[in-house]
């Protein structure tokens, strides 16, 4: 089995289209105003309107040839940034984005 799809919590999904597809490009299909599938971002994906944000579920991890540059794009797109930390083959940066969730971005070393 493999993950084929990601729901990320979104109360207000024209904030969350607002934010990913400044801060990432990512482009988006509408199903009625009540939710929305993203594009361009690795893997299928969607914005639930029923599901409460979180910083405390599981973690969404992004990756970025450029780690400073996604860091500025997030900045100015609205998100909040939080931890950095450095590992063997990489490091990475959490945020927490205008509704609430807390995602992050790594890149290798």
């Amino acid at each position: 089995m493999k993950i084929d799809f990601i729901e990320l919590a979104a109360p207000d999904l024209e904030a969350a289209k607002k934010f990913y597809g400044a801060a990432f490009g990512w482009t988006f299909k509408d199903y009625g105003g009540h939710y929305a599938d993203f594009e361009g971002a690795g893997i299928s994906g969607g914005f639930n309107p029923q599901r409460k944000p979180s910083r405390d579920g599981s973690l969404v991890i992004l990756y970025a040839d450029d780690l400073a540059a996604a860091e500025r794009a997030v900045v100015a797109a609205g998100g909040e940034i939080g931890a950095h930390h450095e590992f063997p083959g990489g490091k990475r940066f959490h945020f927490v984005d205008p509704l609430g969730n807390e995602l992050a971005v790594w890149t290798k070393a």
